[in-house]
């Protein structure tokens, strides 16, 4: 090659600095998101000063957890040149990350397709689809990585690839990720270092990034992740191995896998609790009760988690706080959780649990 010659396949940056900035304008325009405290009695027995924050996620403009996760994972495309002017985005998901991805390919100019299972409910795909989004559908949800890969080297796109990428698209030393709020917005809260964050996974990306920013800052404050039935997170963590595959999926939405994901990081998790379903559907019902609105399931599998470890501290006499997500609306799920022939339907009795969380706040024992 001739010392004048040179080759230039790198995406037109002034699209690509167009874009980023549209991202962070979009971020700029939204508040913060909410740290609610949630009522509990003034003391419990012994005098013991517990209490329970819930990082209100719902109130995002995609409305959940994962517009955080979405913001990141086309900011890190971007950045590292795999989405252009023209590029189709791609994901393997049928929730709450795509109904987020597709509003961020729209705001982009950019077409994007969510490939998921047929069994999908209707209500989930009408999300997406009113973000702009197409849904693209596979047999066995065990087949929507394969076929998103699939989709991009068909199309020429780009596959976000949220279970792989979800880990290391998120800056976890801070710049306002999850785990930086959080301190921030308990600063001036009688127990402001808590003792526990309480998080699920669902790709793992939220656990790892609180889990190091931990680590990173020294602060004492130890992580729990709550994980569903039919999910391979908490048997692989307790035998310490990554192999693990259940065969079936959670049935509680945007949390549990039927693998270890790659974004599961189990080095950065102090404890993980398994939650039987039933628990996450009481304790979402009993949580829309006290906050007069609903939430979603995966916030009652984190409820339940924070409630047995405040119980712990109670009956050790450590006072202190526990903090957790409020991951999106019960509103989403009318149809299903909040639906005692749905529940019926699945097997699901939340009558035993119930009586566990009211006892609790009863009392502050746990069983």
């Amino acid at each position: 090659m001739s010392p004048g010659a040179f080759s230039d396949r790198n995406q037109p940056r002034a699209w690509v600095d167009n874009a980023v900035r549209l991202i962070e304008a979009d971020a700029r325009r939204s508040a913060d998101t909410h740290l609610l405290r949630y009522p509990l009695p003034d003391a419990w027995a012994g005098g013991v000063d517990v209490q329970l924050y819930l990082k209100d996620e719902s109130t995002h403009i995609t409305g959940s957890l994962k517009h955080r996760l979405a913001r990141s994972l086309f900011l890190y495309a971007l950045c590292n040149g795999w989405i252009g002017e023209h590029t189709t985005v791609i994901e393997a998901s049928s929730g709450s990350t795509a109904v987020s991805e597709a509003y961020f390919a729209a705001l982009l100019g950019l077409p994007f397709i969510a490939v998921m299972p047929s069994s999908t409910s209707v209500s989930k795909i009408k999300l997406i689809e009113s973000q702009g989004g197409r849904c693209h559908f596979v047999a066995k949800s065990a087949e929507v990585y394969a076929e998103a890969e699939r989709l991009a080297a068909e199309t020429g796109g780009h596959y976000l690839d949220q279970f792989t990428n979800a880990e290391r698209a998120t800056d976890w030393r801070g710049n306002n990720n999850i785990a930086e709020s959080i301190f921030d917005q308990m600063r001036d809260e009688a127990h402001p270092v808590p003792e526990w964050v309480v998080v699920g996974a669902g790709t793992g990306g939220t656990s790892a990034t609180i889990g190091r920013y931990l680590r990173y800052r020294r602060y004492p404050t130890r992580l729990c992740v709550v994980d569903p039935e039919n999910s391979a997170f908490y048997p692989a963590y307790e035998q310490g191995r990554a192999d693990i595959e259940t065969g079936a999926s959670s049935r509680i939405e945007g949390i549990g896998r039927p693998r270890v994901e790659p974004s599961f990081l189990p080095g950065v998790v102090d404890r993980m609790v398994a939650v039987p379903d039933a628990a996450s559907v009481a304790a979402a019902r009993h949580v829309s009760r006290v906050l007069g609105r609903p939430v979603g399931p995966s916030t009652g599998t984190n409820v339940w988690g924070a409630f047995a470890l405040l119980a712990e501290m109670i009956a050790q006499g450590r006072s202190g706080s526990v903090v957790t997500l409020l991951a999106d609306s019960g509103n989403r799920y009318a149809d299903t959780y909040f639906d005692d022939e749905w529940l019926s339907s699945q097997g699901l009795d939340p009558s035993g649990p119930a009586s566990t969380l009211a006892e609790f706040e009863r009392s502050g024992t746990w069983p």
